[in-house]
């Protein structure tokens, strides 16, 4: 099966640094594929550069689409959906209006998939975002790229902070989505990575080093931790 996402020799200066330096992978068109890496190995870097939002040289293929030059708000059209580090929701507007605000053209926007997978939005539907808990924001942020028919969503650290009850439901959220759509997922917490992602993609010092299964890498507690620093 041919990929849905390719990405070739990217690279990313910002500032000076080389953050990005030939990065190479892609993703699968089902399922969860997880980008893993120690702090600063240039996660959401890569993201950032795949949704435009960065400047970058290198190519990026969505399917039969070289989405590598175009501007953020072209690639989102094509069907790329985010959810950032930190959630950004906008505190200020309700939990409605902050959905209403990711509706991409006519539609179709699929507020019966959230409202399923996030009734408590559903439930707290007028009241701002910014007065709800860390794990509510998270459920917000996802819901916005569940909202329409993305071809794929870019998933970034949706645990960070969060209690681990609420991980628990983060997770099981993610699995579902991976059932409707194909995820890029930037994660740290790797009970998490083991539970839900087929494949996984490690960078160091922005380059890859290592691309195969979720089940290889964490069924081998020494390449874990001389990849990533951890058991």
């Amino acid at each position: 099966m041919t990929p849905l996402l390719d990405v070739a020799d990217l690279h990313v200066r910002i500032a000076g640094s080389h953050i990005l330096q030939g990065v190479t992978f892609s993703v699968a068109r089902q399922g969860v594929t997880a980008l893993l890496g120690r702090n600063g190995a240039g996660k959401t870097t890569t993201l950032k550069a795949i949704l435009g939002i960065v400047p970058k040289t290198g190519s990026i293929r969505l399917a039969d689409d070289d989405i590598t030059a175009l501007p953020t708000h072209t690639i989102v059209r094509l069907g790329l959906g985010y959810a950032p580090e930190d959630r950004d929701v906008f505190a200020g507007l309700t939990v409605a209006e902050n959905l209403r605000l990711a509706e991409r053209g006519p539609g179709p926007h699929r507020y019966d998939l959230v409202h399923e997978m996030f009734p408590e939005l559903k439930r707290r539907a007028a009241q701002r975002a910014g007065t709800l808990s860390g794990g509510q924001q998270q459920m917000v942020a996802i819901g916005r790229a569940l909202l329409n028919d993305n071809r794929m969503l870019l998933v970034d650290e949706p645990t960070k902070g969060l209690a681990p009850r609420i991980v628990t439901e983060v997770a099981a959220v993610l699995e579902r989505a991976a059932t409707e759509v194909p995820i890029l997922l930037v994660e740290q917490n790797l009970g998490l990575v083991r539970r839900i992602a087929s494949h996984v993609v490690v960078l160091e010092q922005g380059a890859v080093v290592h691309t195969g299964t979720a089940a290889a890498l964490l069924g081998d507690p020494a390449l874990t931790r001389d990849l990533l620093g951890v058991s």
